[in-house]
């Protein structure tokens, strides 16, 4: 009798979100697979909003033998709910980015190393003192990302103060009024713009930088459009800046050593990639 032989299937992950076609991860994991040799699929899986949908899909991707998925909008939090078992990182943010799939479904946030990451990609002495404006979930990864870097001393400016007062009281940070925003810039060695303002269909973010010290960092992390006027404004007073890509690139490297098994590097010709097709889709 012949010998049975155990055929090897391609590996599969994909990221759900509501909406998701938008997502720029399916490429990100395509290239480094493809860099690696990987027999591997990163897919989109839209998934409607309600924890009972994420559930039940979460379940049939297991059932179909998926490694992992990463968790986009609205399913952070749902994503922790989940899970049977969760990383520091996301208890203390409360919502997870990864979920990977094994005997027990475990939860991660690489949103807050990944930030972490990009952040010592452009200076190896980030500072000690910032200022995070927004206090939705993704300043709460932002400021968790921040005090792993050491930084002393995080102000949260919002245009709802009782938003940020909750932030910072929960996370240990200290609260700077939304029109007082601009009086603060000149203790800051790095500003992080975690809201909406300045994205594309979205009113302008409206902060002058004249006292912001000249050795300051300055970071937006949407990306579309992928040079806010924040980072306009920033380049040409001469400041080190990063976007959205940087963070999506860093965080993304958790996924693909935890699912793929394979390395992953953040470079030019991924960046380019991703920008070539941020501007096929109108939203560079």
């Amino acid at each position: 009798m012949a010998e049975d032989r155990k055929i090897s299937e391609p590996i599969r992950a994909g990221v759900v979100g509501w909406p998701v076609g938008h997502s720029m991860s399916p490429l990100i994991h395509g290239e480094w697979a493809r860099r690696a040799g990987i027999d591997g699929s990163y897919v989109p899986i839209p998934v409607k909003p309600s924890y009972e949908e994420f559930a039940l899909a979460m379940d049939d991707l297991k059932a179909q033998g998926f490694r992992g998925v990463n968790v986009t909008l609205p399913h952070k939090e749902h994503a922790l709910r989940y899970a049977g078992a969760a990383s520091d990182n996301a208890k203390r943010a409360g919502a997870a980015n990864m979920l990977t799939f094994g005997e027990t479904t475990a939860a991660d946030n690489s949103d807050i190393a990944g930030f972490a990451a990009s952040v010592r990609a452009q200076t190896a002495a980030p500072g000690k003192s910032a200022l995070v404006l927004g206090a939705g979930g993704a300043a709460r990864g932002v400021i968790l990302a921040l005090q792993e870097l050491g930084f002393e001393t995080i102000s949260i400016a919002n245009r709802t103060r009782e938003k940020a007062q909750t932030l910072a009281e929960t996370l240990g940070a200290e609260v700077v009024d939304w029109s007082d925003r601009d009086q603060t810039l000149y203790r800051c060695d790095l500003i992080v713009n975690t809201s909406s303002l300045g994205m594309t269909g979205e009113p302008p973010l409206e902060i002058d930088l004249g006292a912001l010290k000249k050795s300051a960092f300055v970071v937006d992390i949407v990306y579309s459009p992928l040079e806010t006027e924040l980072l306009k404004s920033a380049k040409a007073r001469g400041h080190k800046t990063a976007d959205g890509l940087a963070m999506l690139m860093h965080q993304a490297v958790f996924g693909i050593k935890a699912w793929f098994g394979g390395e992953a590097t953040v470079d030019d010709g991924l960046r380019e990639i991703l920008v070539a097709e941020l501007k096929r889709r109108g939203r560079a």
